[in-house]
């Protein structure tokens, strides 16, 4: 059995484009008089394609994403999905009708009245779900970490691109750095080329990834499964365990088969804005490093204290636990200013135009880039650079040395055991491509 179901037809227009296109046809031709007021919208009605109505898969977050639908003529929440199913009566009761709930979020994928995917399952579903809903036509809300590994993202960003898809990643700290006068003005030094490696920055981003908080426990017991809940379909791609409360339901961040501990879980929003900042959404470090325990459990997500990620023009970031071993010796060399280049090289940068302004911070702006068409800000190619700082963290603290590595191919050099990290093979029947 494949995951993969192909449209078709790929260009095929969408609900909301095609309830767009009928109705400035009917109006064209003197036909308001037999299209319904509903459709047209105006006069305190809400038009079916302005409305952007949504599917919530993974109803743990998910369940502050599910909107009730309040006005029967514009619904917002359609479905809902999860493998527990005393959480998908819960979403049920809070969106009220037409919502309807699922076990397989497949089945949700083959509903044409579905503008956008909610993606608030563990990690490890993440790629799967949105490359089916791309495919599928649908336009995706994930929430961070992008993807549980590297290759995942670049499937993702393929797919997206392919299928002319708007993609958002749940983050919140890209959007207060691009409002930001010192940060447009860093990004442009960044982006620039002209400051010297001696005066790359050295930033430390210290105490923030709950590392304690989301270690996973290595002593547990199988314990019976509760009837509400299908392991078999929350393990998904995983390698088949047996059950134990703690591998779900939030504390499942413990666990290198759902996820990368507490540094995958709060990673995506602190290093989007820095990402940002640094003019580095294009590429990857080449050198990476990680002071830990060794050798690192197999299963359970543990202790680190910090990792060292240099980039090719010298610019390094240094994540710090602050709950295991001692901090990392190197002195913090912060944002550069205008004062570490010449007058001329100032003059320079000075004169490069600002960005675009960004669009998508959050699930309404969100809505509004499905209705513009327009990419968001934290869009499948940035987020899959910024999750990627992620996984070559996690693969530097569970091999246990030093590493290099390719940000073109996206492939670690010279190490086999690091690649196999990269790209983790999927229980089947679920794979990549």
């Amino acid at each position: 059995m494949l995951f993969v179901k192909m449209q078709n037809n790929p260009n095929q227009p969408t609900r909301r484009e095609f309830i767009r296109k009928t109705a400035t046809a009917a109006s064209g031709i003197g036909l308001f008089h037999i299209v319904p007021r509903r459709v047209l919208g105006g006069d305190g009605h809400t038009a079916p394609s302005d409305t952007v109505t949504r599917a919530v898969i993974g109803l743990g977050r998910g369940h502050g994403f599910t909107i009730p639908n309040k006005d029967e003529n514009a619904p917002v929440t359609l479905a809902v999905c999860d493998v527990d199913s005393k959480r998908v009566e819960s979403a049920l009761a809070k969106a009220g009708k037409p919502c309807k709930g699922y076990r397989d979020f497949r089945e949700v994928m083959d509903r044409n009245d579905i503008d956008t995917i909610f993606v608030m399952t563990p990690p490890h579903w993440h790629a799967l779900v949105c490359l089916y809903a791309a495919q599928s036509g649908k336009d995706l809300y994930c929430e961070k970490p992008m993807t549980r590994f590297i290759a995942e993202g670049q499937y993702v960003a393929d797919s997206v691109r392919r299928y002319g898809r708007i993609f958002q990643i749940g983050t919140f700290g890209r959007y207060g750095a691009s409002r930001s006068a010192g940060s447009k003005l860093t990004r442009k030094i960044m982006g620039s080329g002209l400051l010297s490696k001696e005066k790359a920055p050295v930033i430390k981003i210290r105490d923030s990834f709950k590392v304690k908080m989301w270690s996973g426990l290595i002593d547990w017991q199988p314990q019976p499964i509760p009837k509400e809940l299908d392991w078999d379909m929350y393990l998904g791609p995983a390698p088949y365990k047996p059950y134990h409360r703690h591998r779900t339901h939030m504390s499942f961040r413990g666990y290198w088969d759902f996820d990368g501990g507490g540094l995958a879980d709060m990673g995506q929003h602190f290093l989007d804005g820095v990402q940002w900042t640094l003019n580095k959404d294009h590429t990857s470090p080449v050198e990476v490093q990680a002071h830990a325990p060794f050798p690192a459990h197999p299963d359970a997500c543990g202790m680190w204290g910090w990792v060292e990620m240099k980039y090719e023009d010298g610019t390094t970031l240094i994540f710090e636990s602050g709950e295991w071993g001692e901090r990392h010796p190197a002195e913090e060399r912060g944002y550069p200013s205008l004062n570490d280049l010449s007058p001329e090289h100032q003059k320079l940068v000075q004169a490069i135009p600002d960005d675009e302004p960004m669009i998508g911070n959050g699930q309404w702006e969100f809505e509004q880039a499905v209705k513009e068409r327009r990419q968001c800000g934290g869009n499948a190619d940035v987020s899959n650079r910024c999750a990627a700082l992620l996984h070559l963290a996690n693969i530097a603290i569970r091999t246990g040395r030093k590493l290099r590595y390719d940000p073109a191919k996206q492939q670690f050099i010279g190490d086999e055991e690091a690649n196999r990290l990269v790209n983790v093979p999927m229980r089947a029947p679920w794979h990549l491509a």
